[in-house]
């Protein structure tokens, strides 16, 4: 739930190995988000073949991966992150697990992942938002392409508004979720200012749009936690 999510190549660079290590740790106290989130995935993702295969892109240190390897024995998972740091951590939570022999992981973004329609499901959490208005067409195609038709994409990102008479009573909100986080009294004061400058943040009409216009027919928002919104969407095809 950081704004500075691992996923962003303006946040690479701040990811040394203590904060890598440090992140897991930061968000423990947002765990009944990613916990209802992970169990939603679950859920939608319950269908696909027995050994479906899993494309993550920002697999950070793992979380997607691990709640769904749990589960389902028998799939595979590519993860791709531009942080080495974090998929440093990625490997070893992996490895304690016991599912490291079932994930490749790869540093970079979704073009740096194999190319070709070849996933069951790909994941995005919490990164759309850090990808500029106009590289999120590439993003959506990027993660098109490498469907299997009727695969499944996953993406959870800060979504809203920022314009509308709701933005106030919004953001009183997620200065809270910012404080859980360890957020200081200035950066709180200056966070309205990095909402706008500093991430990408599309109102969930203009996501569903963007969605549209590449490639994903009917897009079905399934989750929402405060500015965090959820959508699934289908890759339509024989």
């Amino acid at each position: 739930m950081n704004d500075q999510h691992p996923s962003s190549s303006r946040a690479t660079v701040l990811f040394n190995q203590e904060m890598a290590e440090s992140y897991d740790e930061k968000n423990r106290k947002l765990a009944a988000i990613s916990d209802n989130m992970h169990f939603l995935f679950r859920l939608v993702l319950e269908d696909l073949p027995r050994d479906a295969r899993i494309l993550c892109v920002g697999a950070g240190t793992g979380a997607e991966i691990l709640a769904l390897a749990k589960t389902f024995p028998e799939w595979s998972f590519v993860g791709v992150d531009p942080s080495e740091q974090m998929l440093r951590v990625c490997r070893d939570r992996l490895e304690k697990a016991g599912v490291l022999d079932r994930c490749d992981l790869i540093t970079g973004y979704v073009e740096d992942a194999p190319g070709g329609a070849e996933f069951d499901a790909v994941l995005s959490v919490l990164v759309a938002h850090f990808i500029s208005r106009s590289d999120r067409p590439g993003f959506y195609r990027n993660v098109h392409n490498r469907l299997k038709p009727g695969g499944f994409f996953i993406s959870t990102e800060i979504s809203f508004d920022l314009d509308s008479a709701e933005f106030p009573s919004m953001l009183k909100n997620w200065e809270r979720v910012q404080e859980l986080m360890g957020a200081t009294p200035d950066s709180l004061k200056n966070l309205p200012e990095a909402l706008r400058e500093k991430l990408s943040i599309l109102s969930p009409a203009e996501t569903e749009t963007a969605l549209r216009q590449n490639g994903f027919d009917l897009p079905v928002p399934f989750f929402q936690s405060f500015m965090i919104h959820g959508w699934y969407a289908v890759k339509q095809g024989a």
